[in-house]
């Protein structure tokens, strides 16, 4: 619905043919803005011949009827060079206008590169990924709006909403079943009219929406408009009228002009035309300061620097007034601005496709800063989306009306509620650096704090009161801080609008350093001075050598043996005793994890006795062993073989029997020799 305002409030552009062919039906439905039917007619002609002025024109009237994938189709077309004729330029605003479209139908990465090539065939320099940045913050910040719809809005298209008093005013083409009422070729649909309607304190409707007086309405547009702080001046925009007959420029444009009525003892005066506005130009969108001394307002007069600019008027005491004052650069782009409100705080808040944003019509506001409007901010999400988001203003400090057509054609009029700062502001926020377990400041602890571009704001070794204080703008950043006997941390840090705020980076204290772990393996390769090749060589023999689990292997004058405690029995006894059963256990699960290895278990006994006697209790003990682990601990019997040497190798000699009972004990034994592995 936008375009329709846009062809409201900007004059009724007759396009003229710049090929030499015969004007067509769907060119004469063009040059009259019924655009509905132009591009049915074109769709019939470019199926036979694609010529570079239907591509355009079919383009402009998808683009205005908001059918953007058509659009979009069309406007590839024209850029691509896909029609007959030779020349395959095109106007740079074409750049633009698939800019806008693409965003809206959610591709803005290629819309972004037909915006840098719009504005690099201006000679401005455009960095791509830092405007997707800037996009994707539009989207992403934390809302400053909750918004919804109104309870007033209608099938057709509403906007301009106004609330005065108990009533909210606004501009509607719905049906208002006017005799013989006429439609608007662009549209299909009737003419604007202002409406109004009682609301609740909430904005609930009271009754139903009712235009204003003949006096206000006519036949044909009335769009935007403004009160006077007590309701009795109203200014209107309205179709140049001249007598009660639309007034033509020499181009046959009938524009769109600003005009004045005031309320006398309940009734609105006959409509009178500004003094300000020229034949040839549009004047729109009415905006008085919160003084009353300034009219703001939207027009293409010539001067300006794009298509719509803004400018305001000084009202004198005796209602003259001045010539129109252009905003500036600062404010006006070489596109459309739209939509003026001051705030009561002197703030401008204004309508644009010119700045970047979203998409199409993005709601902006400029605050006023030693009698200057700053650089404007883009509101963001959810006062603007991809869409045409236009004509907001507030009816008190935090709460207010806009209009959008998202979801649907025509534009519903939704309220808001702001909740957030919209301006950039600084809050004073205090870090401090604690200990997690005590709670205690940390002295002598380096802190960097930094932005979420990773840029350095601040560095420091603080002391004994370890904290600072900055100002921040509200967003996310980072804080880091280490010291020599704690751990480093980070804190994720988001600073919230209107609020001052503490943040606190608990850190935990280094423990003592543990005792130096030696390697188990490391260890027994040491100490058994194992050659590091045999790992190569014979790895399972290396494996058997350094595992540490159950009774070790060691290596004898290159044999291979199981160390295991004493494996006892009572004196001239065979049988296992119980304390050497559990030796036994150890060594029975160590075979069972290795199933390859094969056991010679020998016996021995000391020199005390016959050597008949030794001999045959020896041999009794290496087989009692074997049965041991063969039938208590299910040991196959075929891996071991066992043999009693009696007294024949002691490891200590005792000739007559001169031993001590320690070296007797230690000829008094059994060995486990690996045989096989």
């Amino acid at each position: 619905m936008i375009k329709k305002i846009s062809l409201l409030f900007i004059a009724f552009f007759v396009f003229q043919l710049s090929f030499g062919q015969k004007r067509s039906r769907a060119d004469r439905f063009f040059e009259k803005g019924d655009y509905i039917n132009a591009a049915k007619y074109y769709e019939e002609a470019i199926t036979k011949e694609r010529h570079k002025k239907h591509i355009e024109n079919i383009a402009v009237c998808y683009y205005n009827t908001f059918q953007y994938k058509l659009a979009s189709r069309y406007l590839k077309l024209l850029i691509r060079g896909k029609y007959v004729e030779k020349d395959k330029t095109y106007d740079n605003h074409y750049n633009f206008k698939l800019y806008q479209i693409l965003s809206v139908l959610g591709d803005y990465e290629t819309g972004i590169d037909y915006f840098k090539l719009y504005k690099e065939n201006m000679s401005a320099s455009i960095d791509k990924i830092e405007l997707i940045e800037t996009i994707e913050a539009f989207k992403l910040k934390s809302p400053d709006y909750i918004v919804k719809k109104t309870q007033f809005n209608s099938d057709a298209s509403d906007f301009g909403a106004i609330k005065h008093g108990d009533s909210v005013y606004f501009t509607s083409d719905r049906d208002n079943k006017k005799l013989l009422g006429k439609t608007y070729k662009w549209t299909h649909q009737p003419f604007l009219d202002i409406y109004t309607v009682k609301v609740s304190d909430k904005n609930d409707t009271i009754g139903t929406p009712i235009p204003l007086e003949k006096t206000i309405n006519s036949k044909f547009h009335e769009g935007n408009f403004c009160f006077s702080k007590d309701g009795n001046m109203l200014y209107v925009s309205r179709n140049n009228f001249n007598d009660g007959k639309k007034e033509f420029n020499e181009k046959g444009n009938n524009n769109i002009h600003l005009y004045k009525s005031t309320r006398i003892e309940g009734k609105w005066s006959a409509l009178e035309k500004l003094s300000f506005n020229k034949n040839g130009f549009s004047y729109q969108h009415p905006a008085l300061s919160p003084d009353g001394k300034k009219l703001y307002f939207s027009s293409n007069m010539e001067g300006g620097y794009g298509s719509f600019d803004l400018y305001y008027v000084n009202i004198a005491v005796d209602d003259e007034m001045s010539a129109p004052i252009n905003l500036g650069e600062t404010i006006n782009t070489e596109n459309r601005e739209h939509f003026p409100y001051i705030s009561e705080k002197g703030n401008l808040f204004f309508t644009s496709n010119g700045h970047l944003g979203l998409g199409m019509l993005d709601n902006y506001v400029s605050e006023l800063v030693d009698d200057k409007f700053t650089m404007p901010i883009n509101l963001g999400v959810p006062i603007n989306s991809q869409y045409d988001d236009f004509n907001l203003n507030y009816y008190n400090e935090k709460e207010g009306f806009f209009a959008s057509n998202r979801k649907k054609r025509n534009d519903d009029i939704f309220k808001f509620n702001q909740i957030g700062e919209i301006f950039i502001r600084e809050y004073i926020n205090i870090f401090e650096i604690r200990d997690a377990e005590t709670k205690e400041y940390i002295p002598n602890s380096n802190v960097v704090l930094i932005d979420k571009n990773k840029v350095e704001l601040y560095s420091n070794t603080l002391d004994s009161i370890a904290a600072f204080n900055i100002n921040l703008l509200a967003n996310n950043y980072e804080l880091k801080a280490d010291n020599e006997v704690y751990y480093p941390g980070t804190l994720q840090v988001k600073v919230l609008e209107e609020q001052d705020q503490k943040h606190i980076l608990y850190l935990k204290k280094i423990p003592p350093p543990p005792p130096v772990v030696i390697d188990p393996i490391e260890e027994i390769i040491a100490e058994k001075k194992i050659d590091k090749k045999l790992k190569e060589d014979d790895p399972k023999r290396f494996e058997m050598l350094t595992d540490i689990e159950g009774p070790p292997i060691i290596e004898k004058e290159g044999k291979l043996f199981f160390q295991l405690e004493p494996i006892y029995f009572d004196f001239d006894m065979w049988s296992i005793r119980a304390d050497s059963k559990k030796v036994l256990d150890g060594l029975a699960a160590k075979l069972e994890r290795y199933p390859d290895i094969h056991l010679k278990i020998s016996s021995h006994t000391d020199s005390r006795g016959t050597v008949r006697y030794n001999q045959i209790l020896s041999e009794r003990r290496a087989e009692s062993t074997r049965n041991y682990l063969a039938l208590e601990a299910y040991i196959n019997a075929r891996r071991m073989k066992f043999q009693g040497y009696g007294e024949l190798e002691p490891i200590v000699p005792c000739p007559m029997l001169n031993c001590t009972d320690e070296e007797h004990q230690l000829n008094r034994r059994s060995e486990f020799e690996i045989i096989e592995y």
